[in-house]
């Protein structure tokens, strides 16, 4: 059997970037969302025109990626587990069993999901840049990445223009993103690996 790292084409993860085994660079921006139609018709029509103003002074490509899991709520029904049990009031007790089973129920039988977005921002050194070389010098890493923190923080800069929040993520959020793609039954039991130290570059 062939590992699924072969199949990736990433080859490391270094200071919150990612490095492709092309040798070009790829930085993570995760976008808070708006519920666009409970706006007024003149707000809607206000972040539309200023999300074209972005997307048209834009001189790279970007990829705009959703991920979508089933709502993890494991922590707050372990809460309501936890007053239930110190609750010495009967009826209380009662009640809130109730309404633990409640939402336990409404979560897998009504598959409620959340939506993650996440914005992909690239950079690659040209072909003379690189000379044929196999690996990223530092020197070319830092200037390279520096590059790309350039045109990703015009990026955060655009959607919080359209009234959103966006910041990059760090090593650790990158790791834990490529996780679930793959473990995707456990990232959505809010279960997550405990990444080695020296992984966290």
């Amino acid at each position: 059997m062939t590992p699924t790292q072969t199949l990736l084409e990433i080859e490391d993860i270094k200071e919150g970037i990612i490095i492709l085994k092309n040798k070009s660079l790829r930085g993570v921006i995760l976008s808070s969302s708006m519920n666009f139609h409970l706006k007024s018709e003149e707000e809607q029509e206000a972040i539309l025109y200023q999300f074209q103003q972005f997307l048209n002074m834009l001189d790279f490509p970007i990829q705009v990626l959703v991920q979508s899991r089933k709502l993890n709520i494991t922590g707050y029904l372990e809460r309501l587990k936890i007053l239930e049990e110190k609750q010495k009031e009967e009826l209380l007790k009662h009640q809130i069993a109730n309404y633990k089973k409640f939402i336990e129920d409404l979560v897998v039988k009504g598959n409620i999901y959340t939506k993650s977005f996440y914005v992909i921002v690239p950079y690659s050194l040209s072909e003379l840049e690189l000379k044929g070389a196999k690996n990223l010098t530092e020197e070319q890493f830092q200037r390279t990445k520096y590059q790309l923190w350039e045109r990703m923080n015009y990026v955060i800069m655009g959607l919080r223009k359209c009234g959103l929040e966006a910041e990059p993520l760090n090593t650790e959020a990158i790791l834990h993103l490529l996780w679930s793609f793959f473990h995707h039954k456990e990232s959505e039991r809010g279960f997550w690996p405990e990444i080695p130290p020296e992984f966290l570059k």
